[in-house]
């Protein structure tokens, strides 16, 4: 049977978390211990918020050399787990989340797990260049001359029908539908 590591951490975590609480707020305070962890919040939405918009700039970057941004792209994803981890309470989950927002610690993460991690990109999806004539994409192009209309008198939508009065505009009789 195979051990999964999930699990695992949805019960020792929070049982680290407990008993930093405990041995933290019995040397410091309440007070103290619950202001550290508003701090740790606050410092961590603000870093979030700074790392994210300098990740996005160097994707962009990259995009636009026309390279795909895979280490930036699980930089993100890290930077993301961070923010997440800071916002949670609690001391362990905040010294592993100001670990994420360390650029060597990403770097470290990165390279372990690179080799696993495969991204693909769509240039085919995002090609600016002209279509070719005759290209079976499912378009049909016509002309102003091939085009032609023809109204169903059924339609509620049709100028022709009194089926359904629209509300503002009178009916052809001169009453608004009431």
């Amino acid at each position: 049977m195979r051990f999964s590591l999930i699990p695992f951490l949805l019960l020792v975590v929070p049982l680290a978390e407990i008993a930093a609480f405990v041995v933290i707020g019995g040397q410091i305070g309440v007070w103290a211990t619950l202001g550290m962890v508003l701090l740790t919040a606050i410092i961590g939405s603000i870093l979030l918020r700074w790392q994210g918009v300098g990740l996005f700039n160097r994707i962009n970057t990259e995009l636009r050399a026309n390279r795909v941004p895979g280490r930036e792209l699980v930089h993100g994803v890290m930077i993301l787990i961070a923010g997440v981890l800071l916002l949670t309470p609690g001391f362990v989950t905040d010294s592993l989340g100001f670990l994420l927002f360390v650029p060597g610690i990403r770097d470290l993460v990165w390279r372990s797990v690179k080799d696993r991690i495969v991204v693909q990109s769509m240039s085919a999806g995002f090609d600016s260049r002209a279509r070719r004539p005759g290209k079976a994409d499912g378009v049909v192009d016509l002309d102003e001359d091939e085009f032609q209309r023809h109204p169903d008198p059924s339609s509620p939508w049709s100028e022709e029908t009194d089926r359904l009065s629209r509300p503002g505009k009178p009916d052809r009789d001169g009453s608004n539908g009431l």
